[in-house]
């Protein structure tokens, strides 16, 4: 068992930045990959990035490719997301994810949810 929470949300101009840190706490957390998604109102839930547990390996939308990166620091269980260039389509309540296989893309791979930050971008 994991726990993920999740902070950094917070209203930024477009052009902004914004880091988002994710804490991991459980049994063996540093051995998890990891992943963030959002979700605007009246949408979907969608991937935005992911790391595998050794930090070797990214993933990335294509729509935060270039302008969104994910890093991790296993000594203290934290996932990053940094957010340069936001971009008001950026707004959506941010989650963090964590599994114990490979993680990915999809949302139904990973097994533990935090409960959010919310992300505004005002134009």
């Amino acid at each position: 068992q994991v726990q993920v929470v999740e902070s950094g949300g917070g209203l930024v101009q477009a052009g902004g930045s914004l880091r988002l840190s994710c804490a991991a706490s459980g049994r063996t957390s540093y051995s998890y990959a990891m992943g963030w998604f959002r979700q605007a109102p009246g949408k979907e839930r969608e991937f935005v990035a992911a790391i595998n547990w050794s930090g070797e390996s990214t993933y990335y939308a294509d729509s935060v490719k270039g302008r969104f990166t994910i890093s991790r620091d296993n000594a203290e269980n934290t996932v990053y997301l940094q957010m340069n260039s936001l971009k008001p389509e950026d707004t959506a309540v941010y989650y963090c994810a964590a599994t114990v296989g490979l993680g990915g893309v999809g949302a139904g791979a990973y097994d533990f949810w935090g409960h959010g930050t919310q992300v505004t971008v005002s134009s």
